[in-house]
């Protein structure tokens, strides 16, 4: 746990807060703000990997970081790499597979709501995910796009037939209650990686969403994601198994037996980034990474991706494909409605 860096001397500009004991990692304190020297300020959401991501960019520090320093954190050089752009061939095949019969796509009015950038490069990069799926979904036909940041106010939900969450946010009461009356009218919520994750009353957000997450363990790096209900409207004529570099979760809070998971990853749950300096067993779960969900006494749909970590997932069309889908279906509408936007401007190769 990095509780202060003060004492460090390589770091005489950089001012830096301290955290509760025992706090995860995600509630440690290092994040520059203004792109200059020696301007900072305390945050609850952004994890060690970002701080230390922070600190090597430093000019002073970019070319003589000690390795001494990463390992005192149980922390390397090492980076997560872009995957490879996928087989325009394979995507083809997905989206050329016969679709079943749909009644005529009705008008949809889709609400996309994201927060202020709480990590490195390329990751947890809300704004930019909105600025980009705003106008993206709007190329469907029959589809109004509104955006909210950081929040909705209460006007913006009049007429919402979906509105899909990417960033961190504490989940207090009020939202959730605002979340409860929107499925209580029938409406569609669709969340995307850290949405999941809640500060307080885990039991009653895990209500809304299926399952809660309270920031524990994770690991970055290449995933196998494995498909678990190959025959679901989302994820059907996808591959069985699809390699993913990203960010999975684990442990949930919450009954799993509600909740239709579509999806999983197995991972040596005592090994994650978390437990980098004190890992244990090499234990092996599958663990959920993207699920269905019908809010018990309403008619409202929750699709839920635990991945969307880093930027690049966004533009991989089995991702796409997965998202996309899984808001159609939360919408109630033909889960292939958005199949068209899963390449639209993605790289392809043969």
């Amino acid at each position: 746990m990095l509780q202060d860096l003060r004492c460090i001397p390589m770091l005489p500009v950089m001012q830096v807060g301290r955290v509760r004991p025992g706090a995860p990692p995600e509630h440690d304190v290092l994040h520059p703000v203004g792109g200059g020297l020696g301007q900072a300020r305390p945050t609850n959401n952004i994890g060690i990997h970002s701080k230390i991501f922070i600190v090597m960019n430093l000019p002073f520090l970019k070319s003589s970081l000690p390795s001494l320093f990463l390992a005192l954190f149980g922390l390397s050089l090492e980076a997560a790499q872009a995957p490879a752009p996928r087989s325009r061939a394979a995507v083809d095949a997905i989206l050329k597979s016969p679709a079943p019969d749909s009644p005529a796509p009705r008008p949809l009015h889709i609400l996309l709501v994201a927060g202020p950038k709480d990590h490195g490069p390329g990751e947890h990069d809300y704004p930019k995910w909105q600025k980009d799926w705003a106008p993206l979904l709007a190329k469907a036909p029959g589809v109004k796009v509104s955006t909210a940041f950081p929040w909705p106010e209460n006007h913006q939900w009049d007429g919402v037939d979906l509105v899909v969450f990417y960033l961190k946010t504490k989940w207090d009461s009020n939202q959730v209650a605002q979340i409860r009356r929107h499925q209580g009218k029938g409406g569609g919520v669709a969340t995307i990686h850290w949405a999941i994750g809640c500060d307080q009353d885990w039991p009653n957000h895990a209500h809304c969403f299926g399952l809660s997450y309270k920031a524990a363990s994770y690991r970055h790096g290449p995933v196998k994601l494995k498909l678990t209900v190959p025959d679901h409207p989302i994820t059907r004529g996808l591959p069985p198994l699809m390699d993913f570099v990203d960010e999975p979760y684990w442990p949930f809070i919450g009954d799993t037996n509600r909740i239709e998971i579509l999806a999983t990853s197995d991972e040596m749950i005592y090994r994650g980034d978390d437990r980098a300096r004190n890992p244990g067993d090499d234990t092996v779960q599958s663990v959920p990474v993207f699920w269905a969900y019908q809010p018990p006494g309403t008619s409202a749909r929750v699709f839920v991706s635990i991945f969307g970590h880093y930027s690049w997932t966004f533009d991989d069309p089995y991702f796409r494909l997965l998202m996309l889908r899984g808001m159609a279906w939360a919408a109630k509408e033909s889960p292939r409605r958005f199949d068209a936007l899963a390449i639209e401007g993605v790289p392809l190769v043969p």
